[in-house]
């Protein structure tokens, strides 16, 4: 892990391929509660393709460095935090491709800051009031400090609650024990990454994207939704919307997969982006 210092936090990132493609960088936002893992498989065989791929892992709850300032424990912030690392890498024409709470972050990207942006590639994820969508606008509301998110967690030790309907096997059919116990070490065992989920989720617990909606369509770069169609969560109506207020987007649907399309079909998002 390589890590890059910024004025909000300090974050780690892997990179993936050439550093000289003569391709444009690619970059990829996670969501809530996991970390770079998500994008692992897709980043590795697009990296064997010639793309530089870029992989952070943001202070969304799976970190492990703490933040340095609480103002960024928000999407707005995580947004922020997102363009900033894209100056600081001096990365230009980036194709940012955001999954879940990921890509609402990105969708907020494109709208203040879309300089560096050349290509925009969503998976399932938060859009309009549906940021978050139930169940985890009600889980959400309710995780208000440490002590509740710890007891939260604390049963998903067990693979077997961690990995079922009630964890993270609502959003991925196969999930991998060991990736979905690494996304809940940072907070079960660090008090002050604990805090900063406590913080984030209180601000995305009253967060909305309807607004930001509004103006998706001033975007002029090319957009592709992959959107897993056996997801409970981000439905696919959530995705044909979504695909339709862009205006000019391509919406590719996948079938069988759930929220996390990039570890239920990862050749589909690795063709929406190399193709």
């Amino acid at each position: 892990m390589t890590q890059l210092a910024l004025k909000q936090a300090t974050i780690e990132y892997q990179e993936y391929g050439p550093q000289d493609s003569a391709h444009p960088p690619v970059v990829f936002v996670h969501g809530v509660l996991v970390d770079g893992q998500l994008w692992r498989e897709v980043a590795e065989k697009l990296g064997r393709l010639g793309y530089r791929c870029i992989v952070p892992t943001l202070p969304l709850g799976s970190h492990t460095i703490p933040v340095n300032d609480a103002g960024v424990l928000s999407l707005h912030g995580v947004a922020e935090l997102v363009s900033d690392a894209l100056a600081a890498l001096d990365l230009s024409e980036v194709t940012l491709v955001g999954s879940d709470t990921g890509g609402g972050i990105c969708q907020l990207v494109i709208d203040a800051h879309p300089q560096r942006i050349g290509r925009l590639v969503l998976t399932n994820c938060d859009a309009f009031e549906e940021c978050p969508p139930f169940p985890f606008s009600a889980v959400f509301g309710v995780l208000r400090g440490p002590i509740s998110i710890k007891a939260m967690l604390e049963p998903m030790r067990l693979r077997a609650l961690r990995d079922s309907a009630l964890g993270f096997g609502l959003l991925v059919t196969r999930p991998d024990k060991q990736m979905t116990a690494d996304w809940i070490a940072p907070c079960l065992n660090d008090s002050r990454i604990c805090r900063d989920l406590a913080a984030l989720l209180r601000q995305i617990a009253i967060a909305d994207l309807t607004d930001v909606a509004t103006r998706l369509n001033r975007f002029d770069k090319p957009v592709t939704l992959v959107w897993g169609q056996a997801d409970r969560v981000f439905t696919p109506k959530l995705g044909r919307r979504l695909a339709a207020a862009f205006g000019n987007a391509k919406l590719i649907e996948v079938p069988g997969a759930r929220t996390f399309v990039s570890l239920d079909e990862p050749d589909a998002v690795i063709d929406a982006i190399a193709g």
